[in-house]
Formats: structure tokens, C-alpha cells, sequence
């Protein structure tokens, strides 16, 4: 799961799969029917759902559609066992599957594809074991990120990665996408938090790898392999995760800059000081805009860009105060001492992206660039959105150079402007070679999904994709977990 919200629009005549004509869902061939039959057979009532409305809601995440398919069903699964009787019927019937946790993936990874059926794994959402000596914590896949650290505060811990969905992505969802999130600058991503993980592989076998150790070197890392597999390798239906200290102390830095460059240089400067902070969130003038007119401030009248800065633990207040310094003398307008409005405004970062839905009019990505490139990315995706003459808005965990950059443009009529939608795709399409070319990737941390596919080979090299595919049929020969996904 990722981290932003968006959605894009569909029509009744872009459903296929399992509906015909206007969005009536057509009937299961005989096959199927039999296929559904011994599925439902072990199963309880109440984990298996073929209604249209059903389907339909679960046919989706809540990234970018190309093609809606209605699944032969939902079934949600509620034990390991459910899950390879699932996973076996699938496999003896050749019917993909498409694991789904809360469905706020952004990338499509979790969409239907035709012929399919969607697993729900909300339903396996128990702490299995939390263990403070040990600092670990072991939780089936349904588990809501923010469940977990709730959890893990009464004993003075936290799990540290945190998508701007932790208060509904599930952990085996975030494990799907390899998850980010504000914390990443000095906490990472899902994977370096994920020590072992139990997997119902394609053929309802269960595997386990992984330890329980904070260190293991023993054979291949497969648990490292299956963090951001995006489901097309095994079914996740257990996590145990290494659990961080809950800093005593944070401070929450805002400094408001002029313009949207200036504040990316804010970042490099931080770094430039060695000082490692827990947040570095940079917002561009569009997004406070957007956030004045939803919460009714005055952000924009302070400057047109904020840098978000939160440091913690025992000596957050001795490295506030140098980043404070570091950033006045960069010509920025800094809060002078820990400030509430600060943490407000980190909350509001976390729901800066997502108040509209993506659709024709509006895209945006997830790009990851080296941090010593940021200013120079900036200042190439202003230029783009002047050249194609659509709007932007940029939002960006700075600390580790991922941004997420939106193009716009008010809808207009294709018979009157033939072109709008055509100069905000070749934007998009634009700021990807561009960050490639300065040594970025397609996706920091939404994955690649289905959306994204498009751009996989400009990134990574036919012999690299070839060997992805031939690990792909090692683990899935039938091709049937999530298929058309990932690589």
C-alpha cells in the first residue's frame, strides 16, 4: 500500500471481464461454476461473495484505471488454512489471483484482471505476538499499520514504516508495495523492517523464510525478494517485523521559503550539517493553495513553499536547533521553537495529496531521484508543466528525494481542445525520462502495479526483466498469482 490516494474515473462501457454490455454481469461459463462450487465448499458463509455490487467495489484499488474486470467472486479469507484451500483451488482450476489488504494501493496493483478472483485478507488481522525484550512483533497480513503501533506504544516501541494510509493500509499491503512514508528519511521502507514472513506459495504450499534475528546472512534473502513483489510471487499470510524505540522527544520545524527551489536546497543544507532527521517534507505553492482552501489558513500568505522538518529522540532539541539555523540562513522563515502548528501541518502533509481523484484530467506519479539532484528535478517539472501548459502540484518526502508530482488541468472539451489531455499525458510522460535520466526510478515507493508497466523498460534493461520473469515462473508456473502485474 502506498501512500497517496487517487482514483481514477471509469464508465460502465469500460467493464469487461465478467460484465457485458452496460455493466451487467454476465454469467460464469460451466467451468467456472464448478470451479466456484468447490471453492465455496471450503469455505464458511460469509467468505464468499458473487454479488455485482461486491465484485464491483472490490474490482479496484485506488490507482489509475486502464480496464475494469469484474472477478468470479471475493473471498475473504480468515485462517492460513483458508488461504491454501483458496490458493489450491485456484491453482487446480487455473484461475488467477488477486490478494488485496485495505485497497489503497495507487498503482493498480490490486485491480481484477479477467477470469480472476480477489482475496481479501482483512479479515486475518490479529497480533499474533509482540514481543518487548525481543523488539519484534509477529501479525497476520490485515493488520492495520496504525493498529500495530498502537500496539507497540504501550511498551515504548513503534513500527516505523508509515504510509500517509497508515490509518487503513493493512502491513501485508505494505509489504506488497515495499511501503514508505514520512518517517523513511531516518527509520526506511517496509523492507528494512520486515525480518521473516510466512508465504502460501502457488501451489497452496506454506513457506517460511526469514529468522527472528535482527542479523541472518543464511542462503539467499528471499524475505528481502518477496517485500515488493506486489503479490506475483506467494500470498503473505504472516509478518514478523523488527519494532523501532518511540522517541521520547520530537520537534517539529516549519520553514516557509519563496519559491519551491530555494526550500529543495533547504534539504541538501540539512544534509549538509549531518543531521539526520525522522521527517523532511517539502510542499509547493499549489498544495498550500489547496490547503488553505480546505482548512481555511493562511499558508500561502507565509510563503510560496514549506519545508516540514521533525527531529527526535534524546537529542532532538540540540539537532533542531542546528536545522533551524541551517535553514534561516538559507533565507527561510523558521518556526523559533517547538511549535503545534508544526505538527498540524505534518498531519495535513499526510492528506496533502488525494483531496481530488485522478482521472483523465489529472495524473500523478511517484518519482525518486538522487537527493543531490532534487533542485535540478524541481526546476525541470515547473518548466515542463509551463512548456505543455498544464498546472502542477509537488509534494515530496525531500529526505529521500521521492517526490510526487501531479499535473492538472481544469476539464475542457476534446471537440474545443483536441490536445489538453494529450500535453498533460506527454507532462507525465516527460517528467519520468527526466528523472531517469538524473538517476531516479518510476516508483519510490507505490510500486509498479499495472499502471505503471508502460515505463518499466525505460528503467530497467531487457536482460534485467527476462531474469524477473524466469523468478516469476519459478515460484508461479501457472502464472496464476496476480498476473500482468510487477514485471
Amino acid at each position: 500500500m502506498s501512500d497517496e490516494t487517487a482514483m481514477a474515473g471509469t464508465s460502465e462501457e469500460s467493464i469487461k471481464g465478467r460484465t457485458a454490455g452496460h455493466g451487467e454481469a454476465t454469467q460464469p461459463s460451466t467451468g467456472q461454476q464448478i470451479f466456484l462450487k468447490e471453492l465455496a465448499a471450503g469455505l464458511r458463509a460469509g467468505q464468499m461473495a458473487e454479488d455485482e455490487e461486491t465484485l464491483t467495489v472490490y474490482s479496484i484499488d485506488q490507482g489509475p484505471l486502464l480496464e475494469r474486470h469484474l472477478p468470479l467472486a471475493v473471498v475473504w479469507a480468515e485462517s492460513v488454512e483458508d488461504v491454501q484451500h483458496i490458493v489450491r483451488s485456484c491453482a487446480a482450476h487455473q484461475v488467477p489471483i488477486v490478494a488485496r489488504g485495505a485497497g489503497t494501493g495507487v498503482s493498480g496493483g490490486a485491480h481484477a484482471t479477467e477470469g480472476c478472483i480477489v482475496l481479501g485478507l482483512e479479515r486475518m488481522n490479529r497480533i499474533l505476538d509482540l514481543s518487548p525484550d525481543d523488539e519484534t512483533a509477529v501479525v497476520e497480513p490485515g493488520v492495520i499499520n496504525a493498529d500495530l503501533n498502537a500496539a507497540a506504544a504501550e511498551y515504548g516501541l513503534m513500527y516505523a514504516p508509515d504510509p500517509a494510509s497508515y490509518k487503513m493500509s493493512t502491513v501485508g499491503g505494505n509489504v506488497a508495495t515495499n511501503a514508505g512514508g514520512l518517517r523513511c528519511a531516518k527509520y526506511g521502507v517496509t523492507r528494512d523492517s520486515v525480518l521473516a514472513l510466512d508465504v502460501v506459495m502457488a501451489d497452496g504450499s506454506l513457506m517460511h523464510t526469514g529468522h527472528q534475528t535482527f542479523k541472518g546472512v543464511a542462503g539467499y534473502d528471499l524475505t528481502a525478494l518477496l517485500v515488493g513483489s506486489e503479490g506475483t510471487l506467494g500470498i503473505v499470510v504472516g509478518v514478523t517485523v523488527r519494532l523501532k524505540y518511540l522517541p521520547r522527544e520530537v520537534h517539529t520545524i516549519a520553514a516557509f521559503y519563496q519559491d519551491f527551489r530555494s526550500a529543495a536546497a533547504g534539504v541538501l543544507a540539512v544534509g549538509k550539517a549531518r543531521v539526520q532527521p525522522a521527517i523532511m517534507e517539502l510542499l509547493d505553492n499549489g498544495t498550500l493553495v489547496q490547503l488553505d482552501e480546505l482548512n481555511g489558513g493562511d499558508l500561502q500568505a507565509r510563503g510560496k513553499s514549506l519545508l516540514l522538518i521533525q527531529t527526535d529522540g534524546f537529542g532532538a532539541a540540540a539537532e533542531a536547533d542546528v536545522v533551524r539555523q541551517v535553514l534561516a540562513d538559507g533565507g527561510a522563515t523558521v518556526t523559533t521553537e517547538a511549535s503545534e502548528e508544526a505538527e498540524m501541518l505534518v498531519e495535513l502533509r499526510r492528506n496533502s495529496r488525494g483531496v481530488e481523484v485522478d482521472d483523465e484530467f489529472r495524473v500523478g506519479e511517484d518519482i525518486a531521484v538522487p537527493r543531490s539532484r532534487l533542485v535540478d528535478f524541481v526546476a525541470e517539472l515547473e518548466a515542463m508543466a509551463e512548456r505543455f501548459q498544464v498546472r502542477l502540484k509537488v509534494v515530496a518526502h525531500a529526505g529521500d528525494g521521492n517526490l510526487h508530482p501531479t499535473f492538472w488541468m481544469d476539464r475542457v472539451d476534446p471537440a474545443t481542445d483536441a490536445d489538453a489531455l494529450l500535453r498533460l499525458n506527454a507532462a507525465l510522460d516527460e517528467s519520468i525520462r527526466v528523472g531517469l535520466a538524473m538517476g531516479g526510478t518510476i516508483t519510490g515507493e507505490h510500486g509498479v502495479g499495472q499502471y505503471k508497466l508502460r515505463w518499466l523498460g525505460l528503467e530497467q534493461p531487457e536482460p534485467v526483466r527476462e531474469l524477473q520473469r524466469r523468478i516469476k515462473e519459478l515460484f508461479d508456473p501457472q502464472g496464476i498469482l496476480n498476473p500482468g502485474k510487477a514485471i
